[in-house]
């Protein structure tokens, strides 16, 4: 994994907002990690943003360009999933509250890093040590929003990893499952698929199964409240290799909703 922890993680702030849904609309989180990202790059903090959220469904760009996708997003309206659009990448992902959303916030230097995903790795690595199980890298297959970053135990994947970058900043973001059933969530991006591609060739979409996935609380028998139980992990890794819970000031609310409705503009068009 190259550099320790330590030599990227002393002094992060790390902003924990998994107490708090700020809206329902997921768009807000994302907004404020873009926000987040501006604020890294003027003032050259490090940030690690933890957050949760209630149903929704996170759409990849090319998720939203199959044959039906919209009338598929009504589909998920009716089963209480809100539908958005990201701009960062990967592919599709539901969202609930047993699903960890991890974001690694860093100003561009020139002595930048260029492995930037194994950054996130490695501090999940070190997170779940205490488990005594290896959580193993690489693309799971019949695994939803698939990449060559996909974490597992036990050929089962329960974390994707994604990033996004700007001109001055980048953040690496990983949605974890971390508590409940993985069947409902694989399930629900099956049926997506199952409607949203018809007439569409087969390789510009994933084949998910309901076996390649599977959470925390399965897999490392974490219990009912997993997703805490991660949560703190977490934390614990980042303050003992130099972080600290954070004081900094926040991106306001009305900055937050305001860029969310220009990125639902943007990518919806």
């Amino acid at each position: 994994m190259g550099q320790n922890i330590a030599s990227w993680a002393s002094g992060m702030s790390i902003l924990d907002r998994s107490d708090q849904y700020e809206s329902y609309d997921p768009l807000h989180a994302f907004a404020r990690d873009e926000l987040l990202c501006k604020q890294a790059a003027s003032s050259q903090a490090t940030i690690c943003h933890i957050w949760l959220h209630p149903n929704a469904f996170v759409l990849g760009q090319r998720d939203y360009r199959l044959p039906l996708a919209k009338q598929a997003m009504e589909w998920l309206r009716t089963n209480n999933f809100l539908p958005v659009i990201r701009h960062s990448g990967g592919a599709a992902v539901p969202l609930d509250p047993g699903v960890v959303n991890l974001s690694l916030i860093f100003p561009i230097r020139e002595t930048s890093f260029h492995h930037d995903f194994t950054m996130m790795v490695q501090l999940i690595q070190e997170a779940l040590a205490f488990t005594g199980l290896s959580v193993d890298v690489g693309e799971i297959n019949g695994a939803y929003c698939p990449g060559d970053f996909d974490l597992s135990i036990n050929g089962k994947k329960f974390c994707g990893i994604a990033q996004r970058r700007q001109l001055r900043a980048f953040s690496v973001q990983a949605f974890i499952n971390a508590e409940t059933s993985h069947y409902n969530r694989a399930s629900l991006v099956r049926q997506f698929y199952e409607r949203a591609t018809a007439g569409a060739k087969a390789t510009s979409y994933p084949k998910v199964t309901e076996h390649s996935t599977a959470s925390l609380e399965e897999l490392a028998h974490l219990g009912p409240q997993a997703a805490q139980t991660f949560i703190t992990a977490i934390k614990d890794t980042l303050i003992a290799n130099g972080a600290q819970l954070s004081n900094m000031q926040q991106p306001s609310n009305e900055d937050v909703h305001e860029l969310a409705a220009l990125l639902k503009q943007r990518y919806e068009s």
